[in-house]
């Protein structure tokens, strides 16, 4: 089986099956706090041809002003501020729904949709902002950009806990761009050169297994 057509039939199935779970988190994030449902990123996907991401809405809607972004990269509404892009440890602006989304994952799954029309693939590494893809070495750059972006990948669960770790650095940006996003771009390399639906289905049930623990 060719990893789109996997792709497809897994995420097809995933929002048919998770259909209730999703509708309840919309209506939570509605009645948490006012806002849009989602959130819409710009990333960079295949052979760097941008895209929007999508998201539950985990931060206030007005977060746009104060500047930032999740995966370290946070869903303040806006895309790129011109500032540091990055949220850490317990950012004010998060909502009491969004702090739960964020810590399950769960604001996650609205990428089955970027998934379905063929944005990003269920493994693959995971899409960074024009921003920081600007500053990847340029043959790590090729590399990582040959294939679609992902939900998750090595690195996802590697640095699960990234915000908390940035949290602790007097200059979280800077610790991002010149540790942890060399350290995920060599995971996401890796990743390319032994791909193949056997690894994606470990790395899949390795995530969930991640979720379950933590």
């Amino acid at each position: 089986m060719s990893k789109r057509l996997f792709d497809l039939l897994c995420a097809g199935a995933g929002l048919v099956l998770l259909a209730p779970l999703l509708l309840g988190i919309a209506l939570w994030i509605k009645l948490d706090t006012p806002g849009p449902v989602f959130f819409r990123q710009q990333r960079v996907g295949r052979f760097g041809a941008p895209f929007w991401i999508h998201k539950f809405r985990s931060m206030r809607a007005d977060a746009a002003r104060n500047g930032a972004q999740d995966d370290a990269q946070d869903d303040a509404p806006g895309g790129d501020h011109g500032g540091p892009q990055i949220t850490v440890g317990a950012d004010p602006r998060i909502t009491r729904a969004g702090r739960f989304l964020r810590r399950t994952k769960l604001d996650e799954l609205p990428q089955l949709l970027d998934v379905l029309v063929g944005s990003m693939s269920l493994v693959g590494p995971r899409p960074e902002v024009p921003r920081y893809v600007a500053l990847y070495p340029a043959a790590l750059r090729d590399k990582v950009l040959s294939v679609r972006p992902g939900i998750t990948d090595p690195a996802s669960i590697a640095y699960r806990d990234e915000s908390t770790l940035l949290a602790q650095a007097a200059d979280p940006e800077r610790v991002y761009i010149e540790q942890v996003m060399p350290a995920k771009l060599r995971c996401a390399a890796e990743y390319v050169e032994r791909m193949s639906l056997a690894n994606d289905l470990r790395l899949i049930g390795a995530t969930l297994r991640s979720l379950w623990t933590h």
